[in-house]
């Protein structure tokens, strides 16, 4: 069913080449806005517990979690493959505004340099709050900052062929389940980066004492970024039909992941498997694998998106435009959040204990001792504290995505 992201209709055929496409579709983008507000609004959650949670273990181990646990961790699944669907998405509609190929693969060459650079100084400022590099995280800023590197050689393509690229990805990745990194000898890096993590692989230590921490390889989500460049096709289209093909694909996606999971053969390395509870045993049949994606994990995460896109393609009101208010600031709001969700955890640690340094440091890797026994609060603190952080933050990204579509300043188009 993704395949047929190749072939939209055939006015999109004729579509190649960046001087055949309109200029003047600005009013159609709201939805991309909206939906890119939602997921990171989410996103803040799944942040909010990493600092502030009483539950020191995954939530999606269903022999220790509860069902507000499993799912407060299980909806913010949808964030990492919406950021990097809807940015190969925003990749298109940039040259469907007027970028040349040369001009968006320069953007996208420079842009994904700046996303890295970003990961491993003040996004890892704000989740260890101390400059010790003696561990480094490869998070969603690298992967799609990596992506996009390679996006702008990819460009230069025709759109089907990154389309096709970016579904064979996701489809094969899976073919490699078995294949454990230790066993390629001096090429362990290469499997760790681009095709496993270093969740189920380990850790690449760049060297002695210094450790480099995959969890976003970027073979996979490079092909969620050119899927979803190969989707903007679809905002060419008239509401109507686009709306009719945003139904179809999300669906059609949404049922080949229920048909696949349920023959429980191929798609994910963890199978599914009855619980004590149909509730639980529900939970394992969504459990999917994100360290690194699955086709399975994929598909039930971009499938309902696709439907979400479709209803947003027509919602309107106050609640909307706060959310695409998010939606046009993402990178300032995501760069906001961790060092403010940190400082809440900080001064709630002060109430609570007197002191505050053992939080300087990323907290969801903290080990055995490190923190306080007790430490953390239960949900209804994590989502108290999500709620203010996304209350304080609004007026901000609010100035600021103001000022974007006030002021054409090439470096406003990097934040």
């Amino acid at each position: 069913m993704m395949g047929q992201l190749l072939g939209v209709d055939s006015t999109l055929a004729r579509a190649t080449s960046v001087a055949e496409l309109p200029v003047a579709i600005r009013p159609r983008v709201e939805a991309v806005d909206l939906l890119r507000g939602v997921v990171m609004v989410l996103m803040a959650l799944d942040h909010a517990r990493d600092f502030v949670s009483d539950a020191r273990f995954d939530p999606l181990d269903l022999s220790r979690t509860t069902g507000a646990l499993f799912l407060t961790r299980w909806v913010t699944h949808f964030c990492a493959p919406v950021f990097l669907f809807l940015a190969g998405t925003g990749a298109f509609l940039s040259a469907a505004r007027g970028k040349t190929r040369s001009q968006l693969a320069w953007f996208l060459l420079t842009r994904g340099l700046w996303l890295v650079a970003l990961e491993f100084t003040l996004v890892h400022l704000g989740w260890f709050f101390n400059l010790d590099y003696r561990l480094l995280l490869g998070q969603v800023i690298w992967a799609i900052g990596c992506s996009m590197l390679a996006l702008a050689g990819l460009v230069f393509l025709p759109t089907w062929a990154v389309a096709a690229l970016g579904v064979a990805l996701i489809a094969s990745h899976n073919l490699f389940d078995g294949v454990r990194a230790d066993s390629l000898g001096s090429f362990r890096w290469l499997w760790v980066a681009f095709v496993s993590s270093s969740f189920t692989d380990g850790p690449l230590e760049l060297w002695p004492g210094v450790y480099f921490f995959v969890a976003y390889p970027l073979l996979p989500w490079l092909g969620v970024m050119a899927a979803g460049y190969g989707f903007g096709r679809l905002w060419l289209l008239d509401r109507g039909p686009r709306r009719r093909w945003l139904l179809g694909l999300g669906a059609g996606l949404t049922l080949l992941f229920v048909v696949l999971r349920a023959v429980n053969r191929y798609g994910d390395p963890s199978p599914w498997s009855a619980q004590p509870s149909s509730l639980f045993t529900f939970f394992s049949f969504i459990n999917c694998s994100k360290y690194p994606p699955s086709l399975l994990f994929l598909l039930m995460t971009l499938g309902p998106a696709l439907l979400a896109l479709a209803l947003f393609d027509r919602l309107a009101g106050p609640l909307s435009r706060v959310f695409v208010t998010f939606g046009r600031a993402p990178l300032f709001f995501y760069l906001l959040h961790l060092p403010v969700i940190h400082l809440v955890a900080l001064g709630l640690a002060y109430a609570r204990y007197g002191e505050v340094g053992f939080l300087f440091q990323n907290v969801a890797f903290a080990g055995p001792g490190q923190l306080p026994a007790g430490y953390g609060y239960g949900l209804p603190v994590v989502y108290l504290v999500w709620f203010s952080v996304v209350v304080t933050l609004y007026p901000a990204c609010r100035w600021f995505s103001g000022l974007k579509s006030r002021r054409r300043t090439v470096w406003l188009s990097y934040l």
